[in-house]
């Protein structure tokens, strides 16, 4: 398992380095269909930080270092690592600062990722991380596009979907971009720097560029995935007026789906938690109901809360046999589902679904579809899902915040390159 974050070094450092690397391999790297903004441009962006404000690099034995000229500067990148059979230790290395490879390609500097619920899994072993990099939430400015780009440029501050697509396709004009003929998943935005294919589909322009406060941040972080996330499942499940919406799972993804429920005009809304904390940020999103059972008195309980019938609409925010059934459980004949936590060994038993008669819909969410709307509510204040950050951390602190996560210590943490 593997998480990116790249550095610059100082003037006499990069100076030194510059001089060890040959011509040749200078111009071949600047060399290919990409196109970089120089000068004035990319300072005034924060591409490229001023030596003196960057930190110098950590010394420890576990990193490996390793360089690359990057336009004006050498960059280094630092990738966490989580390898074992079981509990996978997590650290941090410098690596390489990524590049555009493809023409349909922009790199952007990270300016905050955190870690996603589904990060847990392979980090306790439970799944193959294969060695891909880590983390698919991010937020950043745009320090180099391919030839291809037209929707975005140097300098923009962009909010992207852990989704990649070209937004074009057929599938992602029926609104979802999550399943793109093309597309994939982003990867490796743990990072100070990061690679997103199919850079026009995939990022969406921030107006009025970087926020000056850190909760419009948070909350622009929040729509990458998380947000947008809570938001298909609420859409899903049907949420609106006069609608009683349950949601099975008191994570980040359940908490945003609280919200977006709220949002979208339920006039009930069951959060599912045995967490007095969590419980009470979702009463602050818009709960006006709190569950503590889970299973079939979890059922048990949502439907003496709607006379017998169960909700009108569930979302399904965890991934697992118990809260699918749950969630199926608990919705009314005729309802709907939005089962959006990643499944981890959920076998629907068909005649108990054959006499539910609810409408399922889930999946991986097409958080490219809500990001405009989602970014213009942020912005107005109409929204703060920055709030679901329980913890900050530096990205050299990554492994406490994978721990404090899978601990429950933390909702979701934030990650600071």
């Amino acid at each position: 398992m593997q998480s990116h974050i790249g550095r610059t070094h100082t003037a006499a450092e990069r100076a030194a380095q510059g001089r060890a690397r040959c011509t040749d391999d200078v111009e071949q790297r600047r060399a290919g269909s990409r196109k970089r903004t120089a000068g004035k441009a990319a300072a005034s962006a924060g591409s490229f930080p001023p030596a003196e404000a960057v930190r110098e690099p950590a010394r420890t034995a576990a990193f490996v270092i390793r360089h690359r000229l990057s336009s004006s500067a050498i960059n280094f990148e630092r990738k966490l690592h989580a390898r074992s059979s079981h509990a996978r230790p997590v650290r941090v290395e410098d690596l390489d600062v990524p590049a555009v490879v493809e023409p349909t390609d922009a790199v952007i500097e990270v300016a905050a990722a955190c870690i996603c619920g589904s990060d847990l899994w392979p980090s306790r072993g439970l799944e193959p991380s294969g060695g891909r990099p880590m983390g698919h939430e991010y937020v950043g400015t745009v320090t180099e596009v391919g030839d291809a780009v037209e929707n975005v440029k140097v300098g923009d501050f962009v909010v992207g979907s852990f989704c990649l697509s070209d937004n074009t396709c057929e599938i992602c004009r029926s609104g979802y971009q999550s399943r793109c003929v093309d597309g994939g998943f982003v990867q490796g935005t743990q990072a100070q720097y990061a690679r997103i294919p199919l850079a026009d589909g995939t990022l969406v322009v921030v107006p009025g560029g970087r926020p000056k406060d850190e909760a419009t941040l948070a909350s622009l972080l929040a729509a990458s995935d998380v947000l947008g996330t809570g938001w298909f499942g609420a859409v899903a499940a049907g949420a609106g007026p006069g609608k009683t919406i349950a949601v099975v799972g008191d994570g980040a993804v359940g908490l945003m789906a609280v919200l977006a429920a709220k949002q979208l005009g339920a006039e009930r809304i069951v959060a599912m938690s045995r967490h007095e904390d969590r419980a009470a940020l979702a009463r602050e999103f818009g709960a006006t109901d709190v569950v503590a059972e889970r299973g079939d008195a979890g059922v048990a309980a949502v439907k003496e809360l709607t006379g017998g019938l169960g909700a009108h609409g569930v979302v399904e925010a965890v991934g697992t046999q118990e809260s699918m059934m749950q969630a199926i459980g608990a919705c009314r004949p005729g309802g709907h589902v939005g089962y959006v936590g990643v499944s981890h060994g959920v076998s629907l038993p068909g005649q108990e679904l054959f006499f539910a008669e609810v409408n399922l819909l889930g999946g991986p969410a097409p958080v490219r579809r809500f990001l405009p709307d989602l970014i213009d509510r942020i912005l107005k204040g109409e929204i703060n899902p920055g709030k679901v950050f329980s913890l900050v951390l530096p990205l050299d602190d990554a492994a406490e915040g994978y721990k404090a996560m899978d601990e429950r210590r933390a909702v979701k943490v934030l990650l600071r390159p």
